[in-house]
């Protein structure tokens, strides 16, 4: 499969635009039409809607922001300051974390939903198909640029020659070696005058952006449920197998606990545990019993009305909601 990444989306007096913000832009776009679209069917204050939107997304890219800086200090480390500072904040040159998106955006929910006076779930929903839809946008993103965290070496049948035009894979995948877990310049060859890296690797960054089309097309059946809460942690159940189960497994992410480690031009290219797998144990737990939890719920959707605050503090009464239409 021949791949032709470029970052560039566009180019105007040497200032540029990248692929991955318009991407996950369009993701968040789209989220946000569907999202508005069934707080209008579901008798939801609209307006208030869009402004959690809103500041979700801004504090979702600080804490993506903040946590990959957190957890990828190694990167940043050593930069003399002021420029250390520069570096932390610029989004440009790539790099957040979707736990830390997802941490952002639940707290500015929590705030409105404490400051109105409101279920929380039944906004947080409606935010379901949005982080679906951004997934798949940074992921496909994450290809463009040739980077993000590469897969593990494989001789399977299904890996990935990444081309030379790659730059962004091909630099730092040859100077890896400072961690000998996952160290690839055993692997690189000049070529051309420049370093490439040659042997086949997991696709991982496709098999992200095949977890989001599941969950987007999963997020419109969970959405049917009439239970506050059931997609909002079907959602969090299912990104976490997924996530942990299948793309994280295969990445080339230091190992925590160094359970299992079998990669090479002759193995399949797999690692255990990464933080992210530690993570999303944590999370399958918590999504587990809360969805038992919910299961022992009455159903909250069928027929009823809601009455929530406006931002300027009047009330807003919804109207009743029988079933959910996607169509």
């Amino acid at each position: 499969m021949e791949v032709v990444t470029n970052p560039v989306f566009l180019n105007i007096g040497g200032f540029t635009i990248a692929w991955y913000g318009v991407l996950i832009t369009l993701g968040i776009v789209a989220g946000v039409w569907l999202g508005t679209r069934l707080a209008r069917q579901r008798g939801l204050n609209v307006d208030l809607f869009n402004d959690i939107i809103l500041w979700m997304i801004v504090w979702g890219l600080v804490g993506a922001r903040l946590v990959f800086v957190l957890t990828s200090w190694g990167q940043f480390a050593g930069t003399p300051f002021p420029r250390i500072l520069l570096d932390i904040v610029n989004l440009r040159a790539g790099g957040i974390s979707i736990h830390g998106g997802l941490i952002g955006g639940i707290l500015v929910l929590v705030y409105y939903a404490r400051k109105y006076r409101f279920d929380f779930y039944r906004y947080a929903d409606l935010a379901v198909p949005g982080v679906a839809f951004g997934i798949i946008g940074g992921r496909i993103g994450n290809i463009m640029n040739g980077t993000d965290t590469v897969g593990r070496v494989t001789g399977w049948p299904i890996g990935f020659r990444w081309p030379d035009s790659a730059r962004a894979f091909h630099d730092g995948a040859c100077v890896r070696a400072a961690n000998p877990d996952m160290d690839l310049a055993q692997y690189c060859q000049t070529i051309g005058g420049v370093q490439v890296m040659t042997a086949p690797v997991h696709f991982t960054q496709l098999y992200g952006v095949i977890i989001g089309i599941i969950l987007s097309v999963a997020a419109c059946y969970w959405l049917r449920s009439r239970k506050s809460g059931w997609a909002f942690w079907q959602f969090w159940l299912w990104y976490s197998i997924l996530r942990a189960g299948w793309e994280e497994t295969f990445r080339l992410n230091p190992l925590l606990p160094k359970t299992y480690l079998n990669q090479g031009l002759d193995a399949p290219g797999i690692g255990l545990f990464t933080e992210t797998h530690v993570i999303s144990v944590v999370l399958i737990v918590l999504s587990v019993v809360m969805l038992l939890r919910l299961r022992h719920r009455a159903d909250d959707r069928s027929g009823t009305t809601g009455q929530f605050l406006r931002p300027d503090g009047s009330a807003a009464k919804g109207v009743p909601v029988s079933h959910l239409e996607l169509s």
